[in-house]
């Protein structure tokens, strides 16, 4: 397995609308395993293989306390979802930023599995915020396009001035 390079915002691949994946072959799930390394060493919940600069409906998650339930999900599509719910989310493509982020607290998904067999998942809480933001890659968007111009902005800054910090 490899650590993949996990790109920071406001690096335009973030803004790349994944494909869905029609061949399951070994590539994808060396892919998986590779993204499911690189989420847990980064560490973090979930991460988007467009997060990776690979424009495929690809997501790995693990909500679970010991990082002992790896979930791939391709090509995942939301069947329904109810209620709303505020939550604090961060990302690892925004490192030390958090924000609230508003999105449903239960969700039933249809997607496919490591060998292409269609799955049905119905999540709450944690779990569902988590495919919601990470499906979100999947289409370009990211999580502070869900704040104010003015909040945008700020994180932005903050960014610009952790990465002069590191250079």
């Amino acid at each position: 397995m490899a650590l993949l390079h996990i790109l920071q915002y406001p690096h335009p691949g973030l803004r790349e609308k994944a494909l869905p994946i029609t061949v399951f072959e070994k590539s994808i799930t060396q892919l998986a395993e590779n993204m499911l390394e690189t989420m847990y060493e980064a560490p973090g919940i979930g991460l988007a293989a467009t997060q990776v600069q690979v424009a495929k409906q690809l997501v790995v998650i693990d909500t679970s306390e010991n990082k002992d339930s790896p979930l791939i999900i391709i090509n995942p599509k939301i069947i329904d979802k109810s209620d709303v719910i505020v939550n604090e989310e961060g990302c690892l493509s925004f490192p030390g930023i958090y924000a609230n982020v508003t999105r449903s607290e239960r969700l039933i998904l249809e997607y496919q599995d490591i060998k292409g067999e269609v799955q049905r998942l119905e999540a709450d809480d944690l779990l569902a915020i988590c495919i919601q933001h990470e499906m979100d890659h999947l289409i370009g968007k990211v999580f502070v396009d869900y704040l104010s111009p003015l909040k945008r902005n700020r994180i932005r800054k903050q960014l610009e001035k952790l990465q002069r910090g590191k250079s």
